[in-house]
C-alpha cells in the first residue's frame, strides 16, 4: 500500500501539479468550454451574473444553491420595473438553465426539478405563457429581391452568397460563419465545403476520394451542428444570377479565398479581405438589412419588421418552400424530430387536411 505521502490516497485535486497534469487539466478546460457553442456560453455567463447580482441586492450568498431562493430570483425576474419589461417565459427558462449549469461547474448541482423550482415556474407558465413568436420565413422570390438590392462590389457579392448558402443550405447562422474552404483549417471552424464538378465541363476541387458527382454537380457542406456532424447537398441552380454555388464560387475567386476561413470582413477603405472569419451576427444584420431593403412585410411598421426578420428567416424559408418528402428536409436541416421540422414550416399544408369535411360536415 503506497502512502499518502507518495500520493496513494489524495485527491488529485489535492497533489503537487505535475507538468503533464497540469497541461491535460488545460485541455480538459479548453473541451468543457467547446462543449457549448459560444454563443450559449455568453448567454449562460450573463445568466449567472444577473443571478448573481440579485443574490448581493439580497444579502444573500450564491452557495450552497438553495431551490427556495432560486424560485424567488424566478418570481422577481417577472416582475416589470421602469424601462424593463418582465422577461418572456422562454429567457426565463434559457436563465435557470445557465443558472443550473454554472452550479453544475461548482460541483454543487442545483435540482431544477426541485417542487420549490417546479411551482413557481409552473405558475409562471400559465400565469405569462404565450404562443412562441416565430420570424418571418423567406421565400424564394422575396431572397431574390433581397439579393437584388446588394451591389456587385466584393462586399455585396460576399453578402449574396450568404443569403444564398443559407436559404439553399438551410442553415443556422453560426453554420454558414463556421464554414472553412476544407477540414482541419481552422481551429474555431465548424464545417467545411466541397465543390463538386458537374459531369460534363471544367474540372473542380474535390476532396481525395470523394466521388464523382452526377447530374451538375454542387457544393457539399459537412457541417458539425447541434444534433452532431451532417453533410448538406446545394445543387447547382437553373441560371448562374440565383445559382448559390456559382454565387459562392464568384466571392472565393474575387476574394482570393483558397484558406480558411470562407465569409470574412472586407475592408470600406482598401477593399481588402481580412483572414479572420465573420461573426454570426454579421448574418442577423444582414438578412434584416436587406429584408427591409427589398420591402418586404410593407404593411409593418418598420420596428415591427426589423424584428420579423433573422437568420432565421432563410433557414424557415427553406422549410416552407421545399415541397418534398418532410423526412428529407429534416435531414437537410439537421434536426432530431419531425416535430421540429414542422415548426419551421410557415403555412406549408395549411388546411390540405380538412377533419371537418372528413367527419362528414
Amino acid at each position: 500500500m503506497p502512502d499518502a505521502d507518495h500520493h496513494g490516497g489524495a485527491p488529485l485535486a489535492e497533489r503537487a501539479a505535475a507538468p503533464h497534469l497540469a497541461a491535460l487539466s488545460e485541455k480538459a478546460r479548453d473541451y468543457a468550454r467547446a462543449a457549448r457553442s459560444e454563443n450559449t456560453q455568453r448567454a449562460y455567463d450573463a445568466d449567472w451574473r444577473h443571478f448573481a447580482s440579485w443574490l448581493r441586492r439580497q444579502g444573500l450568498d450564491p452557495l450552497p444553491p438553495d431551490p427556495q431562493t432560486v424560485g424567488l430570483y424566478l418570481a422577481a425576474c417577472m416582475e416589470a420595473s421602469p424601462g424593463r419589461a418582465p422577461l418572456s417565459v422562454t429567457s426565463l427558462e434559457r436563465r435557470l438553465s445557465g443558472v443550473c449549469w454554472r452550479y453544475r461547474q461548482l460541483g454543487a448541482p442545483l435540482d431544477a426539478s426541485d417542487r420549490h423550482i417546479a411551482t413557481v415556474l409552473a405558475g409562471i407558465r400559465r400565469a405569462h405563457g404565450r404562443p412562441p413568436v416565430q420570424k418571418e420565413a423567406i421565400f424564394a422570390e422575396e431572397l431574390l429581391a433581397m439579393l437584388a438590392t446588394l451591389p456587385n462590389d466584393l462586399r455585396g457579392l460576399r453578402d449574396k452568397a450568404i443569403l444564398a448558402i443559407g436559404f439553399a443550405g438551410g442553415l443556422r447562422r453560426s453554420e454558414i460563419v463556421g464554414l472553412d474552404c476544407g477540414a482541419g483549417q481552422s481551429e474555431d471552424g465548424t464545417g467545411w465545403i466541397e465543390v463538386f464538378r458537374p459531369a460534363t465541363g471544367a474540372k473542380e476541387t474535390r476532396a481525395a476520394g470523394a466521388p464523382e458527382a452526377s447530374g451538375d454537380g454542387g457544393l457539399l457542406l459537412t457541417l458539425n451542428g447541434k444534433t452532431g456532424w451532417r453533410e448538406v447537398e446545394i445543387g447547382r441552380g437553373s441560371s448562374p444570377v440565383t445559382c448559390p454555388v456559382a454565387m459562392l464560387e464568384t466571392w472565393l475567386r474575387l476574394g482570393r479565398i483558397s484558406h480558411g476561413p470562407v465569409f470574412r470582413p472586407v475592408a470600406r477603405k482598401n477593399g481588402g479581405v481580412a483572414p479572420e472569419r465573420l461573426t454570426d451576427k454579421h448574418v442577423a444584420r444582414l438578412v434584416q438589412k436587406t429584408a427591409l431593403a427589398a420591402g418586404l412585410r410593407g404593411d409593418l411598421p418598420e420596428g415591427e419588421r426589423r424584428l420579423a426578420f433573422s437568420g432565421h428567416s432563410l433557414r424557415a424559408g427553406l422549410a416552407s418552400s421545399a415541397k418534398i418528402e418532410e423526412a428529407h428536409v429534416q435531414k437537410h436541416l439537421g434536426h432530431a424530430s419531425p416535430e421540429m421540422t414542422r415548426r419551421y414550416q410557415r403555412k406549408r399544408d395549411r388546411f390540405k387536411i380538412n377533419l371537418t369535411k372528413a367527419a362528414g360536415l
